[in-house]
């Protein structure tokens, strides 16, 4: 059995199945990890969300930022916006088996017996796994509930930056989310910079660092992969696999074989490919 770890999709189908036809995929036996955003942006998130989710046990996949935009979107939340490519979704006439189907989906996803885990942005420096985890089920929780709409209605926002231990409702449930589907950069005493979207070194406070490099980072002992900063581009330290490699934006679609001892990037062209500048 092999595992591999996929980028950002991002609507990117033919991409997607283009790499997984290069490394013999064959979901009877092989299993594929989604570090989220699967949809919006590219051309076919219709066909990505069928086609992962026809995956079945074969695929686990964690939630990005664009896909809980879409979630909120079918809620009736949200506002869409010119640049977004969801409407395809929103019309299917399978699009709430779909959606019901992303929502449950989780944040992080832990397996001890790869010592991997997924989730798609990062992690506060405080937090360790156990807090992480525990963390990840408040949010989906609610999500999973009747009172997910509610939830969305009030999702958007960047405050507040740092989470201490009373602070309770949906300012807590609000930085949940954004650590682990916006994050990049944090501040030497941990808050949240969900601002900047540039390469490391292109933040405008001088001290803050990428959220993996943070010195007192709690989680370094944990293997983890994701995805959400393209401009980063792939990296492997400090036991973090980054492997959002712009697919979308010129770049490429990254495949990370996961369950060797060393794991093993495989990348592929996107025919999808559009100018960023489209999308500032």
């Amino acid at each position: 059995m092999a595992v591999y770890a996929v980028g950002d999709i991002q609507g990117c189908y033919d991409a997607l199945r283009t790499a997984l036809d290069d490394v013999s995929f064959e979901p009877a036996h092989d299993r594929l990890w989604s570090v989220g955003d699967l949809v919006n942006r590219g051309p076919q998130s219709l066909e990505v969300l069928r086609f992962v989710r026809g995956l079945g046990g074969a695929a686990t996949v964690v939630l990005g930022n664009h896909d809980l935009h879409l979630l909120a979107l079918a809620a009736g939340h949200g506002l869409p916006g010119n640049k977004d490519h969801l409407d395809d979704i929103l019309a299917a006439p399978d699009r709430e088996e779909l959606i019901d189907w992303l929502r449950h989906c989780p944040l992080l996803h832990h397996e001890p017996s790869l010592d991997f885990s997924l989730l798609h942005a990062g992690l506060p420096p405080q937090w360790t796994l156990v807090d992480a985890l525990a963390h990840a089920k408040e949010v989906e929780s609610v999500l999973r509930s009747d009172d997910h709409p509610a939830f969305f209605a009030r999702m958007y926002g960047n405050q507040p930056d740092r989470c201490p231990e009373e602070l309770v409702g949906m300012d807590r449930l609000r930085f949940i989310t954004n650590c682990f589907t916006r994050l990049r950069f944090v501040t030497p005493d941990g808050s949240l910079l969900l601002e900047e979207k540039g390469p490391p070194g292109s933040a405008r406070d001088p001290q803050a660092t990428p959220w993996f490099d943070h010195p007192r980072r709690a989680s370094r002992e944990t293997r983890i992969v994701c995805g959400h900063w393209s401009t980063l581009g792939y990296m492997a330290r400090h036991n973090v696999w980054a492997i959002d490699t712009g697919c979308l934006w010129g770049g490429h679609l990254t495949l990370l074989r996961i369950d060797l001892s060393e794991p093993h990037p495989f990348t592929h062209d996107c025919p999808c490919a559009q100018n960023p500048t489209h999308f500032a």
